[in-house]
């Protein structure tokens, strides 16, 4: 399977979609969360599994949240964490290949960072007209 490579204007045609799909996961994450740390705080509760075992109401919940990021990662986009509603777009940047980066609230790709480094190494992207990012 290849994976799609974004252009800056192919990454921000897609933000309109992809903050209505965080701020889904992040609602329904935050529905979750307190019935999650109110259940592992019975023995025995460590896994999810444990937790929908005495807390089955929340399944559908959890499913949701599942669906939400396939949703995200089908549009050829990398999820990378509900907290602060990340997601990388494979591109190119300066000619290499590079992560265009995107966090909820951002109404368009305006950092990047190299493959091998996360959100810690997010940088501003060149300001100066470049080739389209492949």
């Amino acid at each position: 399977m290849t994976t799609r490579r974004f252009t800056v204007e192919e990454a921000n045609a897609l933000i309109p979609r992809l903050e209505m799909l965080m701020e889904r996961l992040q609602r329904t994450a935050l529905a979750v969360r307190s019935a999650v740390h109110d259940a592992e705080a019975q023995p025995g509760i460590r896994t999810t599994v444990d937790v929908l075992r005495v807390r089955p109401e929340l399944a559908p919940y959890v499913a949701e949240m599942e669906t939400t990021v396939g949703e995200i990662e089908q549009l050829g986009c990398q999820f990378k964490g509900i907290d602060l509603g990340l997601v990388d777009f494979l591109g190119e940047v300066d000619g290499k290949p590079a992560l265009l980066c995107w966090q909820y609230g951002e109404k368009s790709i305006g950092f990047w960072h190299a493959i091998d480094e996360g959100f810690a190494g997010r940088r501003a992207l060149p300001t100066a007209a470049a080739p389209p990012l492949q």
